[in-house]
């Protein structure tokens, strides 16, 4: 008998759907000529770069020329933080919080040693930045706040309308990875207080390689890249074509469908959490209710203390036919223990002890109760010849 396969970590990537990758063979094999250039094989790329700026402008309700095309959310997510910080000549202050992906960390750690004064925001034990926090941190020489929208490691929503409203306020310009929020719950930058947010082409089935950074119209930022001035001066380079044909592809299904695929994701979710909830090893992390719909994260532990790691748990799901995460996949090969669960204060040991399971287009409630049912089980048998004793 065939042992069931399913994928549960659609928030370290997705399958890029059908339409998507039928856009980018078009493109390869049709529509391959450099946007920048004149003639007609020059006209019909661009026209392909229009339509894919169209379609993600469409996804954010955002104006077509605030959409700036990049290699990724990490890329987009350090084109806001260092080109913000670039425009000026002496070091300023920033605002991160403490669940930031490292794709926000570590651009804030090189400014710090550049001279910026970074202030690291605290969680609460949900992972929940506090509008008070934000509001006593701001100072005089504030320029930028960055606060995720979704934490890709325990599902935490940011209560960003607000945060982005305080920011504003004041003077400074806001910022928000919202990788894990587009196209999973409605972003409406008409109204969003906002004036750059980041988004990934591969979170959405779109293909790896291309993503996108949504400027405030007005907003000046120094590019990190210099080159012939590509995406209006602030992103150089030849565009990669057929990566944003997909992503735009992808897009424009996504916002087609988020109405009817939220919904059915918050079911997938509380259905997991309903049928985990009477297990005493597993403890949910993140907020309950302000949470990605897609998402479901925990961190284990014994009743006398002992623990298993989540990369234990990972391995031994793998070996099912499961195949879920040890927090984020950009760090989930790490044995140490995770930043974000440290900064929600979980202690070290256990903050080596978190799971991620993320659902998605392909994901079923027999997959869901599989999983629940088989989790169990590897649990069970992990906690009881602990495996890995940290």
């Amino acid at each position: 008998m065939l042992k069931m396969q399913i994928y549960l970590d659609y928030s370290a990537t997705t399958p890029p759907r059908h339409e998507a990758i039928a856009a980018m063979q078009a493109v390869m094999a049709e529509q391959w000529g450099n946007p920048s250039s004149l003639h007609q094989w020059g006209n019909r790329a661009a026209m392909v770069l229009e339509q894919a700026r169209s379609q993600v402008a469409g996804l954010l309700n955002a104006p077509l020329d605030s959409i700036v095309f990049t290699a990724g959310g990490t890329e987009a997510d350090n084109l806001a933080i260092l080109g913000v910080a670039l425009s000026y000549t002496q070091p300023r202050h920033l605002i991160v919080s403490q669940v930031e992906h490292s794709a926000i960390a570590e651009p804030a750690r090189l400014l710090e040693r550049q001279g910026w004064d970074v202030t690291w925001l605290p969680v609460d034990p949900q992972g929940r930045v506090s509008p008070a926090d934000l509001q006593a941190a701001l100072r005089r020489d504030t320029v930028l706040v960055s606060i995720i929208y979704g934490q890709s490691e325990v599902g935490t929503l940011q209560p960003i309308e607000e945060l982005g409203r305080i920011t504003q306020a004041h003077g400074a310009r806001f910022h928000t990875d919202a990788v894990q929020v587009a196209g999973r719950l409605p972003i409406d930058l008409a109204t969003l207080p906002v004036d750059l947010l980041s988004l990934s082409s591969h979170k959405i089935y779109g293909p790896q390689g291309a993503g996108a950074l949504y400027v405030k119209p007005g907003l000046e930022l120094t590019p990190l890249l210099g080159g012939g001035g590509q995406e209006a001066g602030r992103r150089s380079g030849t565009q990669a074509l057929p990566s944003i044909a997909g992503f735009g592809a992808a897009a424009a299904l996504a916002a087609e469908e988020m109405p009817t695929e939220t919904l059915r994701l918050i079911h997938l979710r509380d259905r997991l959490l309903a049928q985990l909830e009477n297990l005493p090893e597993l403890a949910v992390t993140g907020d309950r209710r302000q949470r990605l719909p897609h998402h479901a994260s925990f961190c284990i532990t014994a009743a006398d203390g002992d623990t298993v790691s989540g990369k234990t748990l990972v391995r031994q799901m793998n070996l099912a036919g499961i195949g879920i995460s040890a927090g984020s996949a950009c760090h989930s090969g790490k044995l140490s223990p995770s930043p974000i669960l440290t900064a929600m204060g979980y202690s070290d040991r256990a903050a080596k002890c978190g799971i991620r399971l993320s659902f998605g287009r392909h994901t079923t409630e027999a997959d869901i109760d599989w999983t629940a049912l088989v989790l169990r089980q590897v649990l069970d048998r992990s906690l009881s010849s602990l495996v890995c004793r940290l």
